[in-house]
């Protein structure tokens, strides 16, 4: 069995490292003004993946840090997923044209599923992600302000009969809070859309967490503020899941 894909999470505002707990934006915390040297600590530990949210374009609805993303991918060699904002054809041009490797879709997949399947169609199923942010089993959009009345199952198997073969699944409901991931939630897609490669997202808060979601197959995990206030060490996570 493969080992799980360890993807460190950086979200902006305003060009700065942030996070906030369950994507409330008042309680926002600052954790380095240069996401750029951020994301060169990760690369010189062996970490190949990032997941880069702009969290102002979550909420407005486009693209608000494009600057950051250019920085970051021209500094780093980091394959980058990038996500928060991307609502036009032209946010996601301007996404990839700034470095993305990979263009996350939530809100859009919900409130435009056309557009989401253009892309697909466009880009293909290896660059294009599926963003599914679940608050009780229902999806969330809009940078987590508004709840759908889309089920997470139903959400899913619309979009694996398009092509989909990447999701990042946030509970927010986890997430931030440092308390362990929704390993349940996690489980049963995974039961009932084995051919998915799950990414889980929120509430990691310590390497067992990891070795929880390696166990039960997850593709990959998003980590965030674990990272950010050394609940984790990097360089036992780098040596048990990436050398």
């Amino acid at each position: 069995m493969s080992k799980i894909k360890i993807i460190p999470a950086i979200d902006t505002i305003q060009g700065r490292c942030v996070r906030l707990t369950k994507g409330d934006y008042d309680t926002e915390k600052v954790y380095s003004e240069d996401p750029l040297q951020i994301a060169k600590g990760f690369e010189n530990l062996g970490i190949t993946r990032l997941h880069l949210v702009d969290l102002e374009g979550a909420k407005s609805g486009h693209i608000c840090n494009a600057e950051v993303l250019k920085r970051v991918s021209s500094g780093t060699n980091l394959k980058i997923d990038f996500g928060g904002g991307v609502k036009s054809d032209e946010d996601i041009q301007l996404a990839f044209e700034s470095g993305a490797t990979q263009v996350t879709g939530g809100s859009i997949a919900v409130s435009n599923p056309e557009m989401f399947e253009s892309w697909l169609e466009k880009y293909g199923a290896e660059k294009i992600i599926l963003g599914a942010d679940v608050r009780n089993e229902m999806v969330s959009i809009s940078g987590w302000q508004e709840d759908s009345d889309y089920h997470l199952y139903k959400f899913l198997e619309k979009y694996q009969k398009q092509g989909v073969k990447r999701v990042i699944c946030t509970d927010i409901s986890k997430d931030g809070m440092l308390q362990g991931p929704a390993v349940e939630l996690y489980q049963g897609i995974m039961q009932e859309f084995s051919a998915l490669e799950l990414v889980a997202s929120g509430g990691v808060g310590d390497i067992k967490d990891v070795r929880i979601l390696n166990e039960i197959a997850c593709w990959g995990v998003i980590i965030g503020k674990a990272i950010y206030e050394e609940r984790i060490d990097m360089n036992q996570l780098v040596n048990e899941f990436i050398k």
